[in-house]
């Protein structure tokens, strides 16, 4: 499962990093391969000063080793080893109209002693963050989502679209991070769905995340914008920041095993703002949008 994964990974990156550039149609990907000193490594490929992406990265890795202390305490463990794999992107595009992405698939393995699999599961999700709320463009995110969760489970859609809206969700300022879409976790083998029917599941959801998301690009891009709408999208990925560093698993799974750096922040936006109590005008298209981070909505 392990090698059928990671090679999915890397075909998945080869897909997306290509599409991209030809949005684009000046900034090109470049390519990073690192390796991890406890074992593994990975293909960073970042985005820089694009017409379209101001920065970007869609990254694959697959490390492996014994499992750091912190995190054997963390899975209640002892002396395990493990393998993680997964392909891990964020867009900031230049345009405030067009929303800022995340997405992640990823698989991890636990073994004992003997090198047995005593655990493994699969995780990931696709999740959209606009400056500006265009309801058509929700709608269109969230009807691909909930069109491969469908194909597997008629629960997986509202399931783990709940699930999106309650992770990616800034505590401290008691708003979302964005507009949500799937967060799922943990995904074992059970009576009803066996591993390869979790493996056909995220590839499914790998799959449509182009479907879902270039097309509100390519409608967004090339609207004008205010220094005033590009002020905005400046503080408001100040939140998105908060929320990599102050409540991203990820984030710290990554920092905890002794991730690499450059790969772990490269979710970092480059121009950020963050502006003293700042609040949005009343009745204001800005207003609009907190109105509802703070209440997530049903999309479709």
């Amino acid at each position: 499962m392990k090698d059928k994964f990671f090679k999915y990974i890397h075909q998945l990156q080869d897909t997306i990093t290509s599409k991209l550039e030809a949005i684009d149609g000046k900034a090109k990907f470049q390519e990073d391969l690192w390796k991890r000193p406890e074992g593994g490594g990975g293909r960073t490929r970042v985005i820089e000063n694009g017409n379209v992406f101001e920065k970007g990265g869609v990254n694959i890795s697959g490390v492996h080793g014994k499992l750091p202390d912190s995190m054997q305490k963390y899975f209640g463990v002892e002396d395990a080893d493990f393998f993680a794999c997964g392909l891990s992107l964020v867009l900031h595009p230049k345009n405030p109209m067009v929303p800022t992405v995340h997405a992640n698939w990823r698989y991890f393995e636990m073994y004992d002693q003997d090198g047995n699999i005593v655990d493994q599961w699969f995780g990931g999700g696709q999740d959209l963050t606009p400056y500006y709320l265009f309801e058509e463009d929700a709608k269109q995110f969230h009807q691909i989502c909930k069109t491969a969760c469908d194909k597997h489970n008629p629960d997986f859609y509202p399931k783990y679209k709940a699930r999106c809206d309650e992770y990616f969700y800034n505590a401290h300022r008691n708003e979302g991070r964005g507009i949500g879409g799937l967060f799922f976790d943990y995904c074992k083998a059970s009576d009803d769905m066996s591993m390869q029917d979790w493996y056909d599941f995220v590839t499914e959801v790998g799959d449509s995340f182009l479907e879902a998301y270039v097309p509100i690009v390519e409608k967004r891009k090339d609207l004008e914008y205010t220094k005033a709408q590009r002020d905005w999208q400046e503080i408001r990925r100040g939140r998105y920041v908060e929320f990599n560093l102050v409540h991203d698993k990820g984030t710290l799974f990554g920092l905890k095993t002794n991730g690499r750096i450059e790969s772990i922040l490269m979710s970092l936006p480059p121009h950020v703002q963050w502006v003293y109590d700042h609040q949005p005008e009343v009745g204001s298209d800005e207003e609009k949008l907190i109105k509802v981070l703070q209440n997530p909505k049903d999309w479709v």
